[in-house]
């Protein structure tokens, strides 16, 4: 799909969508609840060009959704220490980020806040991170001014990640020397995998394996190496999804496409935030892998076997036709990955995720 036709589609989308909240369902306060994925998949629809009836998706993925909140106090710029990862300001998040890319060109307001917020990536299971990601592919793929709604989409990614933020204690820089494909399944597994992810991160912190799992990385030695570096990382985890993915479908996804999310804006941000948004990165995966992942994957092969010879073109229609957020935004970044490096296990990992997650 061209950009003409993505800068056209995607505001009305993001206009309808930004009457609601980015989660749904939980308690009282919205903890537990579910992600609104709607702007994300969205974005992977139109961009891809998929053959997908968009208004009808919305039509049936806004039922669930829940409406965002009215503002309550204003985040003052010298305050805003104060409301971070406070779930009910949200909205006040929102109208802070909102009037922030009025009044300054968006790359500015972004690298500001990244640093910031970077250190809270597995925020709402990392899709404060990832909701920003798709935002800012959208901006970076229009030449002319940025349409209103669309500098709202990044308003609504950046106040979800805000939030939500959750900072998690005992990370520290990769100083290794596995690669990603080596390290990811080097990652210790918590004993205990029961629960939400709040509570599983809370015993991840505890773990003692935890640091030492971040540790066995191997960093890069500048910031120029830090895109190879990110793309292989989202590439060790689309392929591992096909060993892990059924310790649990959903959650896994996001092993790939938090680090995807974070390769996109790499290019926007100031290169001295490339180091720590790769170390971030990293400690996003693991965190994933070591509280959802199985400690024995199943034979990759085998599963394999299942989609001889599967193509580019049949993973993402089959996303298509399957219609979960969650397998269209995994065989997006699957895809990109099999198209740098050729590796059919990545295609057939889009087919698998599909297979494990039940359609809508």
């Amino acid at each position: 799909m061209t950009h003409g036709a993505t800068a056209e589609i995607l505001p009305a989308v993001y206009e309808r969508l930004h009457a609601y909240g980015p989660e749904f369902g939980g308690d009282e306060e919205g903890n537990h609840g579910l992600t609104n994925h709607g702007p994300m998949a969205v974005e992977v629809m139109v961009r891809r060009g998929l053959d997908v009836d968009v208004e009808a998706w919305l039509d049936r993925y806004v039922r669930r959704l829940a409406e965002l909140p009215g503002t309550s106090a204003a985040i003052r710029p010298g305050e805003w220490r104060s409301a971070l990862g406070q779930a009910r300001r949200l909205p006040d998040w929102a109208a802070y980020f909102r009037h922030e890319l009025t009044e300054r060109p968006w790359r500015d307001v972004l690298a500001e806040w990244w640093p910031r917020l970077l250190p809270g990536i597995v925020a709402g299971s990392t899709h404060g991170v990832i909701r920003v990601g798709h935002a800012v592919r959208t901006l970076r793929g229009t030449s002319a001014a940025p349409a209103r709604q669309t500098l709202d989409e990044l308003a609504h990614g950046l106040a979800f990640w805000a939030a939500r933020h959750r900072e998690l204690a005992g990370v520290v820089a990769p100083e290794g020397t596995l690669t990603p494909r080596r390290a990811l399944p080097a990652v210790t597994r918590l004993t205990d995998q029961s629960g939400f992810i709040a509570h599983r991160l809370d015993r991840l912190e505890r773990s003692p394996g935890w640091t030492a799992s971040l540790r066995a990385l191997e960093p890069a030695a500048s910031a120029e190496e830090v895109p190879a570096r990110l793309e292989s990382l989202v590439d060790a985890a689309a392929e591992a999804y096909l060993g892990l993915g059924h310790g649990s479908p959903v959650l896994l996804v996001h092993a790939a496409t938090a680090p995807n999310a974070v390769r996109h804006v790499l290019p926007v941000l100031p290169s001295e935030q490339w180091l720590p948004s790769l170390a971030a990165a990293w400690a996003a995966v693991a965190a994933v892998i070591a509280t959802y992942a199985p400690a024995r994957p199943a034979p990759s092969a085998e599963i394999a076997r299942r989609w001889p010879e599967p193509t580019r073109e049949d993973a993402l229609q089959r996303a298509a036709e399957h219609g979960d957020e969650h397998v269209l935004k995994f065989a997006d970044t699957a895809v990109e990955a099999y198209d740098r490096t050729g590796d059919p296990d990545l295609l057939t990992a889009t087919l698998h995720a599909g297979a494990l997650i039940g359609r809508p």
